[in-house]
This record gives structure tokens, sequence and C-alpha cells, in this order.
């Protein structure tokens, strides 16, 4: 199965630990991945807000550049696979904007016809495309014992996700539940984690944040997946802020879905990017997991 690869500046730096965990995994499922040559930036969230032409040619740019034999894109991040999406969205309902993208894309010799690109969240691919049979023959570290809260955040599920439900995603559950996991109720899910609020408010913030992880420690969870580098360094990287000003005492490793899923294909967790978050998991993993896994580098 081949797919155009965008990895987006996260993966690309902050969330390295995401893009080793993806490539190691789909490496294993038979997903081949091909990163996009000279992609750029998406302008995440806010550029939107500041010039929806510049921001939508921008993304779009990515768009025109996936190679003419591959018509899917495969994006991790939540909020690089929304951009593009709504962008390849925006093509094809906005003649007028169709043209001026287009334009725009001319003046790099470059051309993008609308939905010519099916664009997808990882998830997505992992759990349709490759499917309960084939992942549950591929464990080979199964992950009894861990109990784990999948975290969607807002923006993979809404509004033009397609693939799960947007209210209550189930997605990331049934993956985990095939890999051996106890999937924890996990109201909360599908909120928002605050995104950049952290750089503008910070008592909201700080609250968004801290009823996520109260949730999970409420389920009982062992820990958080996420599927959003957003979503992971707020809730890794503002635990100690939100136990100080809440006066709480959270503790909860935040990692990436991938990475425990490269666990159960059997991948060394040295090769997964563990060690690059803030709140170890190496503890909990050799705990839950047993001396059969390789120590973490946590």
């Amino acid at each position: 199965m081949n797919y155009g690869y965008y990895p987006g500046c996260s993966l690309d730096c902050s969330s390295a630990a995401y893009d080793v965990s993806v490539r190691k995994g789909c490496d294993l499922l038979g997903i081949e991945l091909r990163e996009l040559d000279d992609w750029n930036c998406c302008g995440a969230t806010e550029y939107f807000s500041q010039d929806e032409l510049t921001a939508s040619a921008v993304i779009a740019r990515n768009l025109a550049i996936v190679d003419k034999d591959i018509d899917q894109l495969v994006a991790p991040c939540a909020a690089c696979y929304l951009n593009l999406k709504k962008t390849d969205k925006l093509m094809a309902q906005n003649a007028e904007m169709n043209a001026k993208i287009n334009e725009a894309l001319a003046a790099g010799g470059l051309h993008y016809q609308a939905g010519r690109v099916r664009v997808r969240h990882l998830l997505d691919v992992i759990w349709a495309d490759i499917g309960e049979e084939a992942i549950r023959e591929k464990v080979v570290r199964p992950l009894e014992g861990l109990k784990v809260a999948p975290y969607y955040g807002c923006q993979v599920v809404r509004p033009l996700n397609g693939f799960d439900d947007p209210e209550h995603p189930i997605k990331l559950d049934e993956l985990f539940t095939w890999l051996g996991a106890e999937v924890v109720d996990y109201p909360v899910k599908a909120y928002c984690c605050g995104g950049h609020m952290t750089q503008i408010s910070e008592p909201q913030a700080y609250e968004l944040i801290r009823r996520l992880l109260q949730s999970a420690v409420d389920s009982d969870a062992d820990m958080i997946l996420c599927m959003c580098p957003m979503c992971q360094l707020n809730l890794d990287a503002y635990q100690h802020q939100v136990n100080n000003h809440f006066h709480t005492n959270f503790k909860m490793p935040i990692v990436f879905f991938t990475q425990m899923l490269g666990i159960a294909l059997g991948i060394d967790p040295k090769e997964l990017g563990f060690g690059k978050e803030i709140v170890p998991a190496g503890p909990v993993i050799r705990e839950k997991l047993g001396p059969a896994v390789v120590e973490t580098t946590a």
C-alpha cells in the first residue's frame, strides 16, 4: 500500500518520537509512506484568520507536489490533517478561491486539481486499510495489563474527519483493544486541550489540561494516548505548571499512539522515541508489561 507522507513541522522537530514511531510501525504493517519532496509548513491554525487565500495557497502547494502516481496523503498531525483536508474541500466548493489558489501555485510552476488527493489521518489508514485481523496477527507483544485512555482531541474528529463519530470516536479504542490493552472509559476523549491557549490565558489553559488529566486519573488509566503533537505537548509539558496551579500531583505519561502500537508489534522501545517525553513512560511500561519489554530510554 503506497501513500504520500506529510510529516509536518512538529514531527520534524519537537514531536520526533511521533515521526520515528509512525515510520517504524508502518514498515511492519506494510504501509509504504513516500515523504513529499520539499514539503512546507501547513501554517497551523492561526494563519487562516489572518489571510485565508495565502494560507490556503501555502497548504495547497503540499497537495500539488504529491507524486502523480499517488492519490492518498497521510498526515499524522491533527492540525496538518485538518488544514490539508479543509483546503482541498475549499478548492472543490469555491470556484473563485480555486482559481486564485491555482494562480498562486502557477507562480511556482504548480497546479492542483481539487479532489485528486485524498487526505487521511494515519489512524484511519491503520484501522480501515490494514484492519483488525491483520493487526491481531502481527501482535507479538500484547499490551495486556496496560490501561490506556485514548485521546483524540478536537481537530481530527471535527469537523471534516469522515472516518469516525465526531462526538464519540471509537477507532483508536478499537485499535488498542486489538493490541490487547484495556481501554478505559475516557469521556473527555474528544475535548479540546486548549491548543495555543497557554500563550494567551494560562489559567484557562491549565483548566482545560487539568480536566483531561483528572479524567484519566479517575478512569484509572496508566497513560494517555495521543494522535496530535499539540495535544501531547500540552498534556505532557504543562503537567508541572498544572500541578502548581491547582495543587495537584499528576504524573500521567502522555505518549503517541504509534509508540505503543510499535511496542505491541515487537519494536524495541528505544527505536520508538521513548525518553523524549517529559513525564517518563518507561516505569509504567516496565511495571505493566513486565521484564519481557526491553528497557526504554526513559
